[in-house]
Order: structure tokens, then C-alpha cells, then sequence
């Protein structure tokens, strides 16, 4: 089983925090780290986030969040064989074409290690604020997938879509690896379908067996319908210290490959010795 931390980027005010926290989970043996993103929290905002009871999601105003793509540059340059997963950027508020560009030329820096992990947003007001509509978000995330596969290829790029109108160009750097891994997060709407379409992996944001297996049952069908193995997808969830370390094979009967576990699961003080507690009481028993 693979492990990961998330997040790197929320709350750290200055960029050791980050390299400390990346270099110490290396050293451990965690396989990965990863990004939350949001441009803006409104100081009051109607949305409701789907993944907690209060509809609230769990950072204030004031909490930092470090652009994703920048801090796992920072951490590429400081760190050896980790692997960088955004978990998740929101595409439709994005620009797909500079979004490709960044994503391709962090593959090239961190040689071959980044994960672009994607969905489609839940907070209106953050679209709003970014000058895009928030209707037809799920439209354009699955042409915006689409057309940065196109960016990615090394051709000609010629896309004409409702959203898109490209043609004519090229854009180097395409990503080391191939195909490049678009980890599709969320399970509202049509998560599944994008995953089975689009997606080289599931981001689940669930750490409950039972949830989990009745949904991966649905991403099963959904790959079905599109022809591929539910196996072809590798799955990523949550996973929290107290639910021991006996659930993670339950885990891995289920089909997951990786685990990521929350930063504050760990518990509060210093970081650092939180994920030196991680390293004997769980990776060294795996």
C-alpha cells in the first residue's frame, strides 16, 4: 500500500514549513504528498461543501493556501523520489491551457512525478470571483480533460468545442510520463463516469470502508460502460491513524493502491515529530 500526506500547502507561512514537511515524509517512507486548492474563502458563502455535516469546509479567511502548483515545485527541488499529487485543482475555474503548460513543465522539473489530480468545484462564489460561470462546470471540466490530452501529445492541436476554440500549435514541454496520470476526485453528479472516461485514477474523499466499497462498486459500472477494468484505475482514499492499522488490508481487498492521510489526523504540536510517530507506529509495521 501507498501512503501519502495532504496537505503541504495549507497553513504554512513560510517556505521551510513546506520543505521540512516534504523532506521528513520522504525520509519515512511516505510515497507521496499533496495539495489543496482554493484561490479565495469568502468570508460568508451560501455553498455547501459536500464532505462535511455544517456544509463548511474546515479553513477560515485567513488560512493560507499556497498555490498547489507552486509548492510542489518547491518541493520537487528538495526532494528526490516523492511524488506530487494536486488533490484536488479545480479545472472548470481555470485556464486549461496554462494549466497544461504548468502541469507539463512540473513533470519535466520533478522528473516524471506529478499527479494532476482534478474536479469540479463546489464553491460558486470562489467561481464568481474568478470571472467564470459556475453552470456547466461538469461541461467544461470534461471538454477542458479533452483538450489538454490534445496539448500533451506532441501534435498538431486542433480542438472547436463550446468552450475552446484551438488550433494551430504546439506546446512543449509535454510530461515525462505517458500516459500522464489525471487522478479524477469526488463522487457527486458524474465523478464516476469522468473517472472511467477520462481518469487514470480515483480520488476518494471518504476514509469509510462500507461508503467506499458501495462506491467503488459504482466506479465497477461506470468503467464497465466505457470498457475497461475497475483494476485499470488506481484508487486513492483517505485513511485516518485511528482506524488502525488492521483496516488498511481491508483496504487493499477493496482495490486501493494508495492512502493519504490528513496533516491534522496526526494531531497538534510540532509536525515533524507527528510524522516520526507515523513512521515507527505505522510504516515501519507495514
Amino acid at each position: 500500500m501507498k501512503l501519502g500526506l495532504i496537505p503541504v500547502n495549507v497553513g504554512p507561512d513560510r517556505p521551510e514549513a513546506i520543505v521540512g514537511l516534504a523532506q521528513k515524509a520522504e525520509e519515512i517512507g511516505l510515497e507521496s504528498v499533496w495539495t489543496f486548492e482554493h484561490a479565495i474563502i469568502p468570508v460568508d458563502y451560501q455553498s455547501k461543501y459536500p464532505y462535511s455535516a455544517d456544509g463548511k469546509m474546515g479553513a477560515t479567511p485567513e488560512t493560507n493556501f499556497i498555490d498547489p502548483l507552486i509548492a510542489l515545485t518547491l518541493v520537487a527541488a528538495h526532494t528526490e523520489n516523492l511524488r506530487l499529487g494536486t488533490g484536488v485543482n479545480i479545472l472548470p475555474q481555470t485556464n486549461p491551457l496554462l494549466l497544461a503548460k504548468q502541469a507539463a513543465s512540473l513533470d519535466l522539473i520533478s522528473k516524471g512525478r506529478f499527479m494532476l489530480g482534478l474536479g469540479i468545484g463546489w464553491l460558486q462564489e470562489e467561481f464568481k470571483a474568478m470571472g467564470v460561470p459556475f453552470e456547466r462546470r461538469g461541461a467544461r471540466f470534461d471538454d477542458y480533460v479533452s483538450a489538454m490530452r490534445k496539448v500533451w501529445s506532441k501534435e498538431v492541436v486542433e480542438h472547436e468545442s463550446d468552450f475552446l476554440h484551438w488550433t494551430g500549435f504546439k506546446s512543449h514541454p509535454t510530461p515525462v510520463q505517458d500516459p500522464f496520470p489525471v487522478i479524477i476526485g469526488g463522487v457527486k453528479g458524474k465523478a464516476f463516469e469522468r473517472v472511467a472516461k477520462y481518469g487514470q485514477g480515483w480520488f476518494a474523499p471518504t476514509p469509510q470502508l462500507d461508503v467506499l466499497a458501495t462506491q467503488l462498486e459504482k466506479l465497477g459500472e461506470a468503467c464497465a460502460a466505457e470498457g475497461r477494468e475497475l483494476s485499470s484505475v488506481e484508487v486513492t482514499a483517505m485513511w485516518f491513524p485511528g482506524l488502525g492499522l488492521d483496516s488498511i488490508a481491508t483496504f487493499t481487498d477493496l482495490g486501493v493502491e494508495r492512502l493519504v492521510i490528513p496533516l491534522p489526523a496526526l494531531g497538534g504540536g510540532n509536525p515533524i515529530e507527528n510524522l516520526d510517530k507515523l513512521g515507527n507506529d505505522v510504516i515501519a509495521k507495514l
